[in-house]
Parts: C-alpha cells; structure tokens; sequence
C-alpha cells in the first residue's frame, strides 16, 4: 500500500550501505550504523531550503502577530470571517502557512518507511524491497556493540534468541541512545521556542505547544524507545542532531541579514539627514545673484529711494516695466476715471 514510501527509503540506504561496506565491510554494524544515519542527513539535505522557507514564514507570522489578533477581537464571533481577513493579511505579506509543515509532514513517512523496512529485515527472510537475500542476511548478522540493529529493548526473548542477542546487550545500547536522545528533542524545541517573540509566548495555543514539544515530546522518546529498535534510535538521534545544528545555522544566518539591513537604513537615514551645524537650504528660494529660470519674469528691485529701479530696457527707452495697481496702456499722469476740464 505504501510501496511509494518504502521503495525510496529502502534504495537510500542501500546506496549508503553499499558506500560503507567498501569501507567496513558488508555485515559491518557500524556500515549499517552510519547508512542509517547519512539515510537522514540526506533527507535533511533535500529538505532544508523547505526549513528555510519555513523559518522566514515563522518570523513573518511572529512580525504581524498583533494585527491577527486584532482580527479575532474585530470578529469574536464570525470565525469564517476570521479566516478570510487572515487569509488575506498572509497572502499581503506573502506568508504561506502550509509551508512551514511540509519539512515535518516529509519526515513522518519516512520514519513510517524505515520502520516498516527494518522490521521486515528478519532471519529467514528474501528480498526486501532493494535489498535482496544477501542484503537481508547481511543486516540481520550485523552487530553493534554485541546488538542487532533490529532489536529492542522489550522484544520476546525467542525473537532476541534468533538474532543471536543478549537483552542486556540491547539494554546498554539502546538506554543511553534513548536518553540522549530525548536530550536532543528537548533542546531541539528549547532553541525553536527562544526564537519566538512576546506576543508569540503570551498566545495560549502557543503556550500549550511549547509545552507539548520542551517536556511531553522528549518523554515520548524516552518511553518509546523501550519498543523502537536500535535502528531507529539512531534515526532519532541523528534527525535531532541535524535539526539543531540546522537551526543554529539558519538563525544564525537570517540575524546576519537583518542585522545588514538595519545597518543600511541606519546608513541611508544618516546620509540623508543635515550634516550638524549646517542651516537648511530652501530649494525654491533662488539664490542671491542667480539668474531667473527660463521664462520667468524678473521682479524689479527697489532703488535708493524705494522705487523700483528700472530695468536696462526702460533705459533704452524700450520700458515696458509694469506697475501693480496701473491698467497697462495707460499714462501714469491720469488716474483712471478722470475727466479734463475745460
């Protein structure tokens, strides 16, 4: 039913077995070890531009925070309304929600592929997937530390006695990677939560998440790591080692450029501003001395006396100096409505 998953999964780690058997050798522990391991740095790989988009869609969630709340408390009772100006608020600052699940919702078939694909891996077994009889026989007579990879912690002890395995043996590997393992998870979760603003923190489904992923994730893995075979201890291990050095490093990252973008409008605003102890200049007012713009009048200046000075034309008789309060035509001797007498 879901071969789809199976098949991808069980051809990475057969390429990866394949590359540490070279070394190793085929019925290696460690080859086995380190293919399940590098089978999750592979996923990582493929998935972390994803993680990036989902951290940059998480800071700008954390940005307008305040205006989503002020959307339910506009609309405490619509909540089809609700839905519709949030909708419209991420579409605006081009935020998609549904991309910040896609790297958790990839990692859950695999998990469920390599689970269901190492459990099929039992003696006596042929093919399995891409792994043929001798590839089957390789993984079940592979040991680390004295334990078979498939083995866990509460399996029937006639199971543990056809893989040749000692329950103690199951219980010194598996108990430490379990509590290390739950160690990871948790600071995983602490580091993503320390990330989160104030807003962010007093929302109470956030709170309940918090919660859920600092103390009741980390227990799980704890709990269940008495039923998970050493296998996927180590996929745990190594999802959650990856996942908190990725983070460190996209942090890291996305606080670098933000920081050069403050910087630069810093840099721009003090570009722009008066130097200090400099008077502002007014652009429209011409300078003393400055000639007039094309096509426009030039104002008469006033004389000694207060009259306005004429102009070079009037000089050479060629006046044509207008007057305020003067109909132009007329004479300056004659007011305006004045009769001569006879």
């Amino acid at each position: 039913m879901l071969n789809f998953i199976y098949y991808p999964v069980s051809f990475i780690l057969w390429c990866w077995h394949w590359v540490f058997g070279k070394v190793f050798g085929e019925s290696s522990g460690f080859a086995w070890a380190l293919a399940v391991i590098f089978l999750v740095f592979t996923l990582r790989a493929i998935l972390f531009k994803p993680f990036v988009g989902q951290v940059r869609s998480m800071r700008k969630m954390q940005e307008f925070a305040p205006e989503m709340q002020k959307i339910k408390k506009k609309f405490p009772n619509d909540r089809q309304r609700q839905a519709q100006e949030m909708q419209k608020l991420q579409s605006e600052h081009g935020v998609n929600p549904l991309g910040g699940c896609l790297p958790m919702l990839v990692q859950i078939p695999v998990f469920i592929g390599l689970f269901h694909v190492l459990r099929s891996f039992k003696p006596g077994w042929g093919e399995v997937y891409f792994f043929d009889k001798q590839g089957v026989d390789s993984f079940v007579n592979a040991k680390l530390f004295g334990t078979n990879l498939s083995t866990f912690i509460t399996m029937p002890s006639d199971q543990l006695a056809q893989y040749g395995t000692e329950r103690l043996n199951v219980i010194l590997l598996s108990v430490p990677l379990m509590i290390v393992a739950s160690i990871a998870t948790h600071f995983t979760a602490r580091h993503s939560v320390a990330r989160q603003n104030q807003a962010a923190l007093d929302n109470p489904q956030t709170a309940i998440m918090n919660k859920l992923t600092l103390w009741i994730f980390p227990l799980g893995v704890l709990a269940g790591g008495f039923f998970f075979p050493v296998a996927i201890l180590l996929y745990w291990l190594s999802n959650n080692a990856w996942t908190l050095g990725q983070q460190h490093f996209v942090y890291k990252r996305i606080d670098s450029e933000e920081e050069e973008k403050k910087a630069t409008v810093v840099e721009t605003r003090q570009a722009l501003a008066p130097k200090p102890g400099a008077k502002p200049v007014n652009p429209k007012k011409p300078a003393p001395g400055a000639k007039p713009a094309n096509g426009a009048k030039r104002m008469p200046t006033a004389g000694p006396s207060g009259a306005p000075k004429a102009s070079p034309d009037a000089a050479n008789g060629n006046a044509n100096t207008e007057i305020p309060g003067l109909t132009p035509g007329r004479s300056t001797s004659k007011k305006p409505g004045s009769k001569k007498r006879r």
